[in-house]
Parts: structure tokens; C-alpha cells; sequence
């Protein structure tokens, strides 16, 4: 602090004298001893304001100063604690999410077998019931076909019969129903 305050009083001082030289050297040097008496007092001035100031203030500085240094070192200290925490934490971080990105990959080929092997099962299943159907369908079919084979020989009996009615119908005359009639009396008579 000390040579802080002595380096800027020269530096004022030197300045002050070559602008006094500067001022005399312009004016042809007359007066250049009032000048030096107003350079002098000036000069005197600020070296009594400095010193003021320093007496005032340069514990307080000191303590600023001394005290900012501190703040500095502990918040470096922290720092650097806080950088080590961090890449530790990072370091975690990145072993959890290496982890995570393997299990991932694990439940990712194990949704995909199984969905392989759900697939080969729906498939199964699908012929599975298809064939039933076809089975099904074959046997209704069969049944269908039976009884419209049914129907059909049910309504060929019907005309057959009706056909057979008819030419009867036409062709047997009274005398020959007398003597089926006969004929059937005849046969039912004699096996009782």
C-alpha cells in the first residue's frame, strides 16, 4: 500500500514539474520562481492530502483488501471443491446413464423376442381357428348337403307318390279297385 501511494505521489510530482518546465520555457522563463513557489505548494498540498488519506484510510484498505483476499482463497477453495463434487457426480451420472442405456438395450431385445415369439403365437392361433372354421364350414356344408339331399328325395317320394296316384288314377278302373280291395282283405284276414 505504502509504495502504491509513494509511486503515484512521484508520478504526480514528476508531472507537476514538467508542466511548471513546460510553462516556463513557453513564457521565456520570467517568473519561473513564482512558478516554482505554486509548483512547491501544490506539490506540498497533495503530499499532505495523500498522507491524509493514508492515515484515514489505509487501515481500512488494508483490511479491504487483506479481507477480499481471503473471500478470493476460500472462494477458490470452495471452488475447487465444488468442481471435484461435480466431476465426481458427472463421473455417477455417467455410469448410472451407461447403465440405463444398457438396460434399455437389454428391455429392448427382450420386448422384441417376445414380440417375435407373440407373433409366431397369433400366427399359430390364426391357423389354429382357421382350420376350425374350415372344418366347421366343411361339416355345415356336409350337414346342408344332406338335408337338402333329404328334402330332395322327401319331395321325390311326394311326386312319385302323387305321379303314382295320378296314373293310378287313371288307369285302374272300379272292377280292379273291388279287387284290391278284395285282395288286401284277403291277406289281412288270413294272418290274423
Amino acid at each position: 500500500m505504502k509504495k502504491t501511494i509513494s509511486s503515484i505521489a512521484a508520478i504526480f510530482v514528476l508531472l507537476v514539474a514538467a508542466g511548471v518546465v513546460f510553462a516556463a520555457e513557453a513564457e521565456g522563463g520570467h517568473n519561473s520562481t513564482e512558478l516554482l513557489k505554486g509548483l512547491g505548494l501544490k506539490t506540498f498540498n497533495f503530499v499532505v492530502l495523500v498522507g491524509f488519506l493514508y492515515w484515514l484510510l489505509a487501515s481500512k484498505i488494508k483490511d479491504f483488501f487483506s479481507g477480499r483476499r481471503v473471500e478470493i482463497k476460500e472462494s477458490l477453495e470452495k471452488a475447487v471443491e465444488r468442481k471435484a463434487e461435480a466431476e465426481k457426480k458427472y463421473r455417477e451420472y455417467s455410469e448410472k446413464l451407461d447403465k440405463a442405456s444398457l438396460e434399455i438395450d437389454g428391455i429392448f431385445e427382450m420386448i422384441k423376442a417376445q414380440g417375435i415369439t407373440e407373433k409366431q403365437k397369433i400366427i399359430e392361433d390364426a391357423e389354429k381357428t382357421a382350420k376350425k372354421m374350415k372344418e366347421d364350414a366343411s361339416a355345415r356344408i356336409e350337414q346342408e348337403m344332406k338335408k337338402a339331399t333329404e328334402q330332395l328325395k322327401a319331395q321325390a317320394v311326394e311326386l312319385s307318390v302323387k305321379m303314382a296316384e295320378e296314373i293310378l288314377k287313371r288307369s285302374i278302373t272300379k272292377d280292379d279297385h273291388k279287387a284290391m280291395v278284395q285282395d288286401y282283405i284277403n291277406k289281412v284276414v288270413i294272418r290274423n
